[in-house]
């Protein structure tokens, strides 16, 4: 017992001695170490995010190759890929200081181009707070691969992909956001609501697919020539299934990690953005199933997807309640936009057109007229405004620029290539080389797969009618 007692004795004179050389801790140095770990928890919260945002070109890659025809699966897999290498390297050098460097006029930025604004040994919050934003910059560019799908030539895509996160989004970015570091834009002046992007990254994207799909022109077999609408099938509805449950998945970073903050707030944006894509399936399905007779799968899809970019501005600043009603009105919206878009013979393989451009625009009014803090008719004008001077800005350029491509290398393959399938003509690959199709009809279509034009199936029918 004698020896226990001498041991703890030496115990606590050792302690004693260690605490001596250390300094008291005070309230300053407790919110210095509480400040350090917030930031830390930042940095790591943010950078995940990136990394699910980063996750959803996978999801539109597979959602554009499943809703189009196997003979141009390889093509769409190549501008996914590149649309996010070629737009990591613009953003970089051009689109990130136009967007958010230093500005005096706010319209757009000066400084920040290459990452000049990073500064080894100083504060690296730059480099986590551009891996979070050339993730958008990407989304906003393969958004218009969608609805130019099957028809454009690979080196046209790769300079408008390009044009697209240097100037275009990072542009209007800069109205909307530019404060979020070192700029300032006009618009988020006048007190725009868009917290995540419904109108900055998807409306930009949307816009710019409108261009882009009204210069192409439909695919061929799109229309008869007596003007009716004859149904193009995608190749493979699990594949885009699947990639709508990514973007789904992906969302959880896009909306709460827009907060770039490990803070208590992204719970609600979480279960908002969660909310609203559950609702626009929903409507979307019902709505459907009531035009066509049958629970219709694709625009079931879009409804998830036009759910989750309508809550995408809002999704800070509305209630639960509010945002199912903004994703039910987005879902509802997204099957009479598909339906108008093809009636006016604008051929979006995979309405993105309607899904981004269509579905932001509401989203970004609806997060005016439900906002928690009340609405009012300032707000609500000020969301208009945003929302028309995306559309004019994007539009314009976009069409300008689609327009200056084709009148330069050409926009838009062969009739011949065309037929053949991308992947063949422009990469010289096949998606699937060991099996062949066979059409509705019973005939066989070939090695590339099918054509996807046959319409024996019953939503066609119905589809061409309605439409």
């Amino acid at each position: 017992m004698k020896y226990i007692w001498m041991i703890l004795l030496s115990l606590i004179c050792s302690m004693s001695a260690a605490w001596a050389g250390d300094d008291t801790p005070t309230v300053l140095t407790n919110k210095d170490a509480i400040a350090l770990v917030q930031s830390h928890a930042d940095y790591v919260w943010t950078l995940v995010c990136a990394v699910l945002v980063f996750f959803m070109q996978a999801g539109f890659a597979m959602v554009e190759a499943g809703f189009t025809r196997a003979k141009n699966a390889v093509n769409i897999m190549m501008k996914n890929l590149m649309d996010f290498s070629m737009g990591t390297i613009s953003f970089w050098a051009i689109g990130f200081g136009l967007m958010f460097g230093a500005s005096k006029t706010g319209f757009f930025g000066t400084t920040g181009f290459f990452l000049s604004d990073f500064e080894i040994g100083g504060d690296p919050w730059v480099l986590a707070f551009w891996m979070f934003q050339v993730v958008f910059a990407a989304t906003a560019a393969t958004i218009v691969s969608g609805a130019m799908a099957e028809r454009t030539k690979f080196t046209a895509y790769l300079v408008y992909t390009a044009c697209v996160t240097a100037l275009i989004y990072p542009i209007f970015g800069s109205w909307a956001w530019g404060s979020l570091l070192n700029g300032s834009g006009w618009l988020e002046g006048l007190g725009f609501i868009d917290f995540a992007g419904s109108t900055v990254v998807h409306s930009v994207g949307g816009w710019a697919a409108l261009a882009g799909a009204m210069v192409l022109g439909p695919r061929l077999g799109k229309y008869t020539k007596d003007g009716r609408i004859k149904p193009i099938l995608g190749h493979n509805i699990p594949l885009a299934a699947l990639g709508v449950f990514i973007l789904w998945v992906g969302w959880f970073g896009f909306n709460p990690g827009s907060t770039t903050a490990a803070t208590k707030d992204i719970a609600m944006i979480f279960v908002n953005t969660n909310l609203a894509a559950a609702a626009g399936a929903v409507l979307a399905m019902i709505v459907s199933w009531m035009k066509f007779g049958k629970p219709e799968v694709g625009m079931s899809l879009n409804g998830a997807l036009a759910g989750l970019v309508g809550i995408t501005a809002g999704c800070a600043n509305v209630t639960p309640g509010s945002a199912v009603i903004i994703g039910a009105i987005a879902g509802i919206l997204v099957v009479f936009s598909v339906l108008f878009f093809e009636r006016v013979k604008i051929d979006d393989p995979v309405g993105a057109i309607s899904v981004h451009g269509v579905c932001g625009a509401w989203g970004t009014l609806g997060a005016g007229i439900f906002n928690i803090g009340g609405t009012s008719l300032k707000i609500l004008s000020v969301q208009c405004i945003g929302i028309l001077a995306c559309f004019v800005w994007t539009f314009a350029m976009a069409y300008a620029l689609f327009k200056i491509i084709d009148a330069t290398m050409g926009l838009r393959v062969s009739a011949e290539e065309e037929l053949e399938g991308l992947d063949a003509t422009e990469h010289g690959g096949n998606a699937y080389p060991d099996f062949t199709t066979i059409n509705h009809s019973g005939g066989y279509s070939g090695g590339t797969g099918g054509t996807g034009e046959e319409t024996s199936a019953a939503y066609s029918t119905k589809l061409a009618n309605q439409t």
